[in-house]
């Protein structure tokens, strides 16, 4: 019999088993209670508004005082007073008609903001971060320095600046939307480029070079390199962006006057605004379907936050 024969026949031996490492451990309740505390505190504080809100919306009090978390009794009388308008005699539940054109002056106004805000402002950053040039740094000084001002103190110099303008192009002057953009653009400009050209100085400058190395041109470089990398903050100042828009009530109530160029926020404080003729429930129906784009752009915006942070992360 042969030696292979011999190795044939014997008994296979069994490969060893690396021992399987233990779990780790949870930690016990005991000792993270105050954790979950403050967690379960800060979730009842960040919903209360909304579920007092809903509840008002949902309610046929008309009233405040008397509003529950679960309304006694449920209605959508409020949602067909902003939606289909009312034959009351009241002049602000008249103007409930109006809520539809102020939703959609609302979207017009945030999305187009949103969009030339994070164009411009990366435009911007990208020059800061990646070249130098005479009056760079007295740039960005200049930039961080207006930031320091709130922007109530310039509503005045705004105000004359649009009214001297429009004067010049109407379509960009007062009781425009156009105009009511070029205000929130430049006001947002100078903090969302701070914050875009931080993140873009993360982004190795090697990327660049070996971009041009292969023929790519600057504006390649920029769309095709850069930008994709730089999606989490492009994202994050597109929704700041959109929110803070919607939510703007002192620059809109100065520059817009005509009730068919109103926002939401100058439209809906026509039913609160009266001693003896508060509209609650047309109110609180009218800021809950203003926070579902809101709330649809942020789950939007999610997945392009998670991607921008993976692709920014892989090397090679």
């Amino acid at each position: 019999m042969s030696t292979f024969d011999e190795a044939a026949r014997a008994p296979a031996v069994p490969a060893p088993v690396a021992a399987e490492a233990p779990a780790p451990r949870r930690p016990l309740l005991a000792g993270n209670w105050w954790r979950h505390l403050v967690a379960i505190v800060a979730i009842v504080i960040c919903l209360f508004p909304v579920v007092y809100i809903a509840s008002a919306a949902f309610s046929a009090n008309p009233s405040l005082t008397g509003a529950s978390a679960i309304p006694s009794k449920l209605t959508l009388h409020n949602f067909g007073l902003l939606l289909h308008g009312s034959t009351a005699t009241s002049e602000q539940t008249f103007a409930s008609v109006h809520y539809v054109r102020w939703f959609v002056n609302s979207m017009i106004v945030c999305f187009s903001t949103a969009i030339l805000t994070v164009l411009l402002g990366a435009l911007a950053a990208y020059a800061f971060s990646r070249f130098r040039f005479t009056g760079r740094r007295m740039g960005m000084l200049f930039l961080l320095l207006i930031q320091m001002f709130p922007q109530l103190l310039a509503i005045v110099a705004i105000y004359l600046i649009v009214l001297k303008v429009g004067g010049v192009v109407p379509q960009i002057g007062l009781n425009t939307l156009t105009g009511l953009v070029l205000v929130y653009m430049g006001g947002a400009l100078g903090v969302n480029t701070w914050l875009l050209k931080g993140f873009f100085d993360t982004i190795p400058a090697d990327l660049d070079e070996s971009a041009r190395v292969d023929g790519a041109t600057p504006a390649q470089v920029f769309w095709g390199v850069v930008l994709p990398l730089a999606t989490p903050v492009l994202a994050v100042v597109g929704l700041f962006s959109f929110v803070f828009t919607l939510n703007e009530f002192a620059i809109v109530s100065a520059l817009i006057g005509t009730k068919n160029n109103f926002t939401l926020p100058l439209g809906m404080r026509g039913f609160i605004d009266q001693q003896y003729g508060q509209h609650w429930g047309p109110f609180a129906a009218g800021v809950l379907i203003a926070a579902i784009p809101a709330v649809l752009l942020f789950q939007f915006l999610q997945r392009y936050i998670v991607s921008g942070l993976t692709a920014g992360g892989v090397k090679g």
